[in-house]
């Protein structure tokens, strides 16, 4: 695996371009998000300190610039949304938030990313940790070939979780919205599980580890209306105590579960801002002409 670039630098050597002065006031970086013209009372809570902080970020799969120069800020306890076509580098910069990017060969990454105030790239940083504190949601449901309760525990297990592993498991089903679903059949095959409970039972799993983000990667993009619907009401309970990135190609799901939202295009990042606001009164032309359908 070829070392990517951020790794061996010390943190202070990666430059962090300073945010932009915007028509908003609200300091967010604007080099490639075209929010200039917002009146101010539209504008992001400049005094909420993100939890996710992202500086002038590339990102190569060998030659290819996959993301350039990306920089936006994700705030604490909100849903936000990455849309765009497809090859758009929305996935790929999900996976660079908790660095499971770096485990594929050949790939380079340059700029900053800082997470509850600590730059995960930086060199004294443990990507196990990381990924451990950055939970990740895929796009099929990859449940282990376990039960359903040794699924839950799983993380945990490993991690050296010395609690009521019992207690843990429910609180993590009942925050998965699976628990009245399951409690009776925890020692049954969670490949038993319909698409949609294999998908809760994966989110349970990823919240039994206590992280503090919580990445999804088009998480109902496999199943039926039903259970996406179930899946939706899941992620609107966890904002109260998670922040969560999600990716979706649905702009109408983006618009009923997300706070914010930020389209991308071309491996940039065109605009981003509530998403309400993005959906209804876009700044950019590219974005009104993608949320419109003329494009994508």
């Amino acid at each position: 695996m070829e070392t990517n670039k951020s790794s061996p630098k010390d943190a202070s050597s990666v430059p962090r371009p300073a945010p932009a002065e915007t028509g908003d006031g609200s300091g967010a970086p604007s080099r490639n998000a075209a929010r200039d013209a917002a009146p101010a009372d539209e504008a992001p809570e400049a005094d909420v300190q993100p939890k996710v902080q992202i500086d002038d970020l590339h990102f190569w799969y060998g030659d290819t610039h996959a993301l350039n120069g990306i920089s936006m800020r994700v705030l604490p306890n909100r849903v936000t949304a990455l849309i765009g076509p497809s090859g758009c580098g929305k996935s790929t910069l999900l996976r660079c938030i908790n660095r499971m990017n770096e485990l594929i060969q050949g790939t380079t990454l340059e700029g900053t990313i800082v997470v509850d105030g600590q730059d995960i790239y930086a060199p004294n940083t443990d990507p196990v940790m990381v990924r451990r504190r950055i939970g990740m949601v895929f796009q099929k449901p990859n449940p282990f070939p376990k039960t359903i309760y040794e699924n839950v525990a799983w993380g945990a297990t490993i991690n050296g979780y010395t609690g009521d592993m019992d207690a843990l498991v429910e609180h993590s089903l009942r925050q998965a919205a699976l628990w009245d679903e399951v409690k009776d059949r925890l020692d049954a095959n969670a490949y038993n599980l319909s698409g949609g409970q294999q998908q809760r039972l994966c989110i349970a799993r990823a919240l039994a580890v206590d992280p503090n983000v919580i990445l999804m990667d088009e998480p109902a993009s496999a199943l039926d209306p039903i259970a996406t619907s179930k899946v939706e009401e899941t992620i609107a309970d966890l904002k109260s105590d998670y922040t969560i990135v999600i990716v979706t190609h649905n702009m109408q799901q983006a618009s009923r579960i997300s706070d914010e939202t930020a389209f991308l295009y071309m491996g940039t990042l065109v605009e981003m801002n509530r998403t309400d606001r993005l959906f209804t009164r876009p700044q950019n032309d590219r974005t009104e002409a993608y949320v419109t359908g003329r494009f994508g």
